[in-house]
Formats: structure tokens, sequence, C-alpha cells
């Protein structure tokens, strides 16, 4: 069966990569709205793409009021900036939450609305104007992605909106952006890569082009996050994270991710958690209620991490990859719901409608062993 299959329009990948692209940037437009927060502002890291901008002769506006998870008020508050200011192009710079804030602005740039959520379930095709995306944490993908997460804090939910024209014209991955992150943030965004990876290559959705990125994005993962996590200045360690949320942001682009994100969003919702960290704390007990669907999947990603052999049957090998994922979350220290300060309490009394909007979503359909309301709730059960 034929498939299509997207990417941003151009890549720049490597050390230096936002110098190599003031050319290109040249001819996106006269004045760009660089959607950003105050955090990048303070480490000089908007600065850095002020300095490309003004070398290239091209005007800007700094937009730095994302806090948090993106929301539909942010979205109409750089709206607002970017009309009165005159810009005609976008530049995100972050980690998901301005990239996501950016591409929402520039599809109310392009249809006169004020409202992103009038966008929640349909497929958006506005002709929007460039956007450059210049990722700083190694996880969300968002740079490769037709994807925006904004929390609807009318309805209290994360919409998931979806369109083609949401890919960037130009994404610039520069590991110089990721030395900065710190060591939690390291763990939880790479690990939001990792369930990218695996979620695109256990999908119903999954198609070849895709599993080659998901493949990749997994093997690097497992090799070059404990040493980012460790050692923060290891560029080699930053620039292969790097290359491994793109890829991994490319996978799930194309055959979308499964119940670890249906059953994110509501996490984050209504306890206000970075999306990277609900999917962190989730990702074992999903993976293995979800093993008995995709044998063979998951015991090829054993193989290819080098955990399981060729003589190794699916099942066997399958669980070898769920064994070293274990090893992995614990040796990273990966979060957990109480240690995000969650109450217990509060979590099981809003279980019913997490699962309610976990399956509304349409992710954990994705996945391939066969699922219901009554089992997202045994799984958020378990997370305690």
């Amino acid at each position: 069966m034929a498939r299509e299959f997207f990417v941003p329009g151009s890549i720049m990948t490597g050390s230096g990569a936002l110098d190599a692209s003031a050319d290109t940037l040249k001819k996106m437009g006269k004045k760009a709205l660089i959607v950003t927060d105050a955090m990048m502002v303070e480490l000089g890291n908007c600065a850095k793409v002020e300095r490309v901008l003004e070398h290239a002769k091209v005007g800007y506006s700094v937009f730095d009021r994302i806090g948090g998870e993106p929301t539909d008020v942010m979205v109409k508050d750089g709206l607002e900036q970017y009309k009165r200011e005159g810009c005609d192009f976008l530049v995100g710079l972050g980690g998901g939450s301005p990239l996501d804030t950016m591409k929402s602005i520039a599809v109310l740039s392009s249809d006169g609305g004020e409202d992103i959520t009038v966008y929640m379930g349909k497929e958006i095709s506005a002709a929007v104007p460039p956007m450059v995306a210049i990722p700083t944490t190694a996880g969300t993908g968002s740079e490769a992605t037709q994807f925006s997460i904004i929390n609807d804090t009318r309805n209290n939910i994360k919409m998931l909106l979806k369109g083609k024209v949401m890919l960037p014209e130009l994404a610039i991955v520069d590991p110089q952006f990721t030395m900065t992150a710190p060591a939690k943030v390291t763990v939880n965004t790479g690990l939001d890569a990792l369930c990218h990876a695996v979620e695109a290559y256990t999908s119903r959705r999954a198609q070849t082009m895709s599993d080659v990125f998901a493949v990749s994005a997994v093997k690097r993962i497992f090799k070059y996050l404990p040493t980012a996590y460790r050692n923060g200045q290891d560029e080699e360690a930053r620039v292969e994270m790097s290359v491994a949320a793109l890829e991994a942001g490319i996978a799930f682009n194309n055959a979308s991710v499964t119940l670890i994100h249906g059953m994110s969003r509501p996490i984050g919702a209504l306890f206000h958690i970075a999306h990277g960290m609900s999917n962190a704390i989730l990702m074992n007990v999903c993976l293995r209620w979800a093993v008995s669907g995709a044998y063979d999947r998951f015991g090829q990603l054993g193989r290819e991490i080098g955990v399981a052999s060729a003589q190794d049957d699916d099942q066997t090998a399958a669980e070898k990859f769920l064994n070293a994922l274990d090893a992995l979350t614990a040796d990273l220290q990966a979060p957990t719901l109480a240690s995000a300060g969650v109450s217990k309490e509060e979590f099981l009394s809003y279980i019913d409608k997490m699962a309610h909007d976990a399956m509304a979503s349409g992710s954990p359909q994705n996945t391939m062993r066969d699922m219901t309301e009554a089992d997202i709730k045994k799984l958020y059960m378990q997370l305690w």
C-alpha cells in the first residue's frame, strides 16, 4: 500500500548549524517573531539567534512569554505581537512548548482567527507563513512534525492539532543549544524521544521509512543518553541525542504514537506536568502492557540494541528489550508521579476523566494490542 512520508522542508544539523543557516534565514522574510521562553533569553540562547538574524539583515521581535506547557492564551498573545510588529515569518526556539506555540501562531496568522481551539479534531490546511524550528532539548522532535500540542484552558484538555502545513520549512538542529539542558531535563526529553521512536515502531500505522528512523533513534538513545545525562558537556553525546530526537520526530510524524502519548496528555493537562516527564513516567508500564500485541516488533528492538540475539524467539527477545528499558530508566533515575509531586488521592479521583480523554485522543487505538477504556484505567492505577 502506498504511503506518504513527510519531513521538514530543509534540515541543518551538527555543530555550527545555526550560523550555517544565515543565508536560508535571509530568504524567509523581512521580520521574524522569535517564539521562546524567558530561560532561553536568560541563558543567552536567544541572543545567538538574534545575532544571526542581524548578520543576515533580518528584523525580529522576541515573544518570550511561553511558560510551562503551551496554552491557547499564549498562542493568542503571540499572535497579537506577530501582527502588531508586522512580522512575516516565525522562529521557534526552545523545547516543545515554544515550537508548538509557534506552529499554532502561524496557523492563526493566516486564517484571521484568534482561537486555536477551533482546530481541535480537524485537519489543518491553512496557508501558513514560513517557520523555522530550533530545538534546545533533544526530545520532543517538534522540529520535524506536523503536530502541535496546546492546552485548551477552558476545557482543561490538551489538544493534539495536526496538519502538514505545520511542518517547519527549516529545522536547525544545533547541539550547542542542548549543552545547557540540566540533567533532569536531559532525562525527561531523552526518554520522550525514546517513547516517540518505540511507539512509532510498534504502531499500527508504522511503515518502512518510519521504521528506519525509529530503529536508528532507539539505538542512539540507548547508547548516548546515559552519557549526556552524566556529562552534559560531552559534545558527541549531545550531537547524537539531537539527531536521535530528530529521527524519532520524523518517525512518529509518519507512523503516529500509541498508548503512552494517549495517556500522557490528560496527566499533563490536569497536573501541569511537562509532556516529556509524563511520557517517561508512563513508558515502562504502557510498553509492558502493549508487548503481547507486537512480540515481533519489540523483539527486533531487543536485537537491534544488542540485548537479544538472532537465536532468541520474538517473545524472549521482546522481554529482554523491556528488561533493558527497565535498567536504563533505573540508571537515569526516571521520574515517577510521586517524584513529580502529584497527589495520589487527587490522581486517582481523575482516573475516569483521564481514561476517557485518552481514548478520545485516538492515539491508544494505534497500539497493536486492542485496548479499552477499562484497560487504560487499570494502567493508570499501576503507576502507583
